[in-house]
């Protein structure tokens, strides 16, 4: 959502001024940025209420900038999580503590680094008539800053109650916390949910109050959700600073300026089959390579294939491992879309270029394990490999579609998904090859 958010101005009383509930999920793209990030706000005629988090990646939920802060101890760092916050409001508790309440993932919270709450009855203006209300950035009574960058999913606001978590999601059988798409719950004059399912209005209300919130700027809808998060590339790898790695729209667009670095995904794979696809930008790129590499080898100073566990596909149409390169493919130019197909069961990497298996591979070859016109065989399958993308020294931009149906903000062409049914691709899935995603991982990782 970055550069982009969510805003209605409100014209009715709000059931209540002293009750309230906010629930919703998001998932992080940037951590240790040094910025705020906000992410539901209420600017009154008489206060200014807001959840956002702080430059040090620490939640604040403040009723009013001055005092009735709640600051976390816990930090944000997590961008390949999604996060359940919910935080219920009660002003007219007797006990100051039960006035603002905390969850994360279900959990409350009771340890705060800063623990100021509101007065007894202190009037809480999230939606109130003339209130400014905006989720994903700050600044809206002027210029608009403060931008959240990450996903968000299942925003609801709750007008005159304040209830437990356990009315928009539960624990599965397995510990972890997951969201009810379709809450039982009474929202109230000024509250709303937004379930961000039609991806042309994204502001739609559906709790049938018909509050619609205004979209500014360009929200994508992606597939990646608390209940199937997809991969990334990773932003918190830690980069030379001289290559100055940046990472946008969900991190699935990656840019490095001019110096020997590599970029890895969030989500890694020892075992089963996988499928995913690259972009290759406006820029000449004369220093790309596409790939898999292994956690912890050198990425700050060396090129993708430098390292014995490093295996890339180069701008010139020549693999490289291990310091070696040799003919491969055809070159890539801009706008080439690169498929890359891993075997981790075989240790068996495929490239193709717009739909072309490279070096004479089919799509037999490949679905049968077939290795004679691979890239790469023989690869270690003990070891955990990660989607890389490399920069041998130029500058450039790229764009990954593990599933999400994106390459940037601009939608695929066609419609592919995996042998799931899972995920959305320009070209066709080789069989038995998944989507790097949660579900697929638990199921065929």
């Amino acid at each position: 959502m970055a550069s982009t958010y969510l805003s209605r101005t409100f014209g009715t009383t709000q059931t209540s001024i002293y009750k309230g509930t906010v629930s919703f999920w998001l998932k992080k793209s940037k951590a240790g940025s040094g910025s705020e990030e906000m992410l539901f706000l209420g600017y009154g005629a008489s206060n200014r209420s807001f959840i956002r988090f702080e430059t040090d990646d620490k939640l604040r939920i403040s009723l009013n900038p001055v005092d009735n802060n709640l600051i976390t101890n816990q930090v944000f760092r997590d961008i390949g999580a999604w996060y359940n916050i919910h935080v219920a409001i009660d002003t007219t508790q007797a006990t100051a503590s039960d006035r603002i309440k905390l969850y994360i993932n279900g959990i409350q919270i009771t340890s705060f680094n800063t623990a100021s709450y509101p007065s007894l009855n202190y009037e809480v203006d999230f939606t109130n008539n003339g209130t400014v209300t905006g989720i994903g950035a700050d600044g809206l009574d002027s210029t608009p800053s403060s931008f959240f960058s990450g996903y968000m999913s299942g925003f609801n606001y709750i007008d005159g109650q304040a209830l437990d978590p356990t009315s928009f999601g539960e624990f599965d059988a397995n510990g972890i916390w997951t969201p009810n798409a379709s809450p039982s719950v009474t929202y109230g004059n000024n509250g709303f949910f937004l379930d961000m399912a039609n991806s042309s209005d994204m502001g739609n209300d559906v709790s049938g109050n018909n509050n619609d919130f205004t979209v500014n700027g360009t929200v994508t809808q992606a597939l990646d959700t608390p209940s199937n998060v997809f991969c990334t590339m990773n932003s918190l790898i830690p980069q030379n600073p001289s290559s100055s790695w940046t990472f946008s729209n969900g991190n699935t667009t990656t840019t490095s300026v001019n110096t020997v670095s590599i970029a890895l995904s969030t989500l890694g794979f020892s075992k089963g089959k996988w499928y995913w696809e690259i972009k290759v930008g406006a820029e000449v790129p004369a220093g790309l390579m596409a790939g898999i590499a292994k956690e912890g080898i050198n990425i700050n100073s060396a090129y993708l294939g430098e390292d014995v566990y490093g295996y890339g596909y180069f701008v010139t149409g020549n693999k490289y491992n291990n310091g070696n390169q040799g003919a491969y493919g055809d070159a890539m130019t801009n706008g080439d879309i690169i498929s890359v197909a891993y075997d981790a069961d075989n240790g068996t990497i495929w490239f193709a270029r717009n739909g072309t298996w490279q070096n004479s591979a089919t799509q037999t070859e490949i679905e049968n394990g077939t290795t004679t016109n691979s890239a790469f065989s023989g690869l270690d399958t003990t070891t955990t490999y990660f989607c890389s993308m490399g920069n041998g020294g130029s500058t450039y931009t790229n764009y990954t579609n593990f599933g999400n149906g994106y390459f940037g903000t601009t939608a695929v062409a066609s419609g592919n998904a995996d042998s799931a049914g899972l995920g959305i691709f320009e070209y066709t899935v080789p069989s038995g090859y998944y989507s790097l995603c949660t579900k697929n991982l638990a199921e065929f990782g």
